[in-house]
């Protein structure tokens, strides 16, 4: 014979149909009898002394006749996930800086030069920094670079642009807020570095040229109003002293009778065909007024 089906179906804890239940009687119950172990009445539900289910609380979650027990938060049954815990490694850490660990850290290259001669050297540290680490290093590459990166010819055109470059690291790095954990102490930025005694190495310098432009000016305009240098402009029957060669010359005009006179302007070829006499010189092109006629100098004596 085959064995009946359970009252509510292959599944115990399936909610049984509506209407399996009996009606209770309406009006007061009575009151169970005192003792632990008082006869209840045919049909009633068993009375359940207090202790002995620890474990089921009393009010809605109470076992009900023919029903197992079940748990008093049933939810928490059913979704014992709902709520999972985050795992410590559910999101990567953000990179620290290189140096110390610290956070935040920026990507950045900061760059330096060398110049020697004939020889240069490129020079760059490249990696994550944070604001400490960050300007320590460009001031240290950069005042490095201030008194090493003039000593080649090419390396005066260099050095002012490895310098402009660095200033770009230097702003993300100022724009960090201070540098907090860390597996080890954060570098001292120090001081900044135009007080630094390699930046005087460079302003000095600059300086000077910046003062000797404005003074070559000044001097320049003084010499060309006291005529010093100026080349004299010869005319006919003038007397002068070389005081060069005749490759290179540097003609005075002088008094014709004093002993320093040597050469005697005779005339100037004014036309293609003249020509100067024999035995006599010719002046630069830079002696005549029109600095394009040339004037025959005969000896004075």
């Amino acid at each position: 014979m085959a064995t009946p089906p359970p009252p509510h179906g292959p599944y115990p804890h399936a909610q049984p149909p509506a209407g399996s239940y009996p009606q209770q009687p309406a009006g007061p119950y009575p009151q169970p009898p005192a003792g632990p172990y008082a006869q209840q009445p045919a049909g009633a539900a068993p009375h359940q002394p207090p202790g002995a289910y620890p474990h089921q609380p009393a009010g809605p979650y109470a076992p009900q006749p023919g029903h197992p027990a079940q748990a008093p938060y049933p939810y928490a049954q059913q979704h014992p996930h709902a709520h999972p815990q985050q795992h410590p490694q559910a999101y990567a850490a953000a990179p620290g800086c290189q140096l110390c660990g610290a956070q935040p850290a920026v990507q950045a290259t900061v760059r330096g030069h060398q110049g020697l001669l004939f020889l240069m050297r490129f020079l760059s540290r490249r990696g994550m920094f944070c604001r400490s680490c960050g300007l320590a290093t460009y001031r240290e590459m950069s005042a490095k670079t201030l008194w090493q990166g003039w000593w080649s010819p090419l390396s005066v055109a260099i050095t002012p642009l490895t310098l402009l470059m660095n200033l770009g690291p230097r702003s993300r790095f100022r724009k960090l807020a201070a540098p907090v954990g860390g597996f080890g102490p954060s570098l001292d930025p120090g001081k900044s570095l135009l007080r630094r005694p390699e930046a005087l190495l460079f302003l000095v310098p600059m300086a000077l040229v910046v003062l000797a432009i404005p003074t070559l000016f000044v001097l320049g305009a003084f010499v060309q109003g006291a005529g010093i240098g100026k080349v004299p402009t010869l005319a006919v029957g003038d007397c002068v002293r070389n005081e060069g060669d005749w490759k290179d010359q540097d003609l005075e005009v002088v008094d014709c009778g004093s002993a320093d006179a040597e050469y005697k302007v005779t005339r100037r070829l004014d036309a293609p065909k003249d020509e100067c006499a024999d035995g006599e010189l010719l002046a630069d092109l830079e002696y005549s007024p029109d600095k394009m006629t040339v004037s025959c100098l005969a000896p004075a004596r």
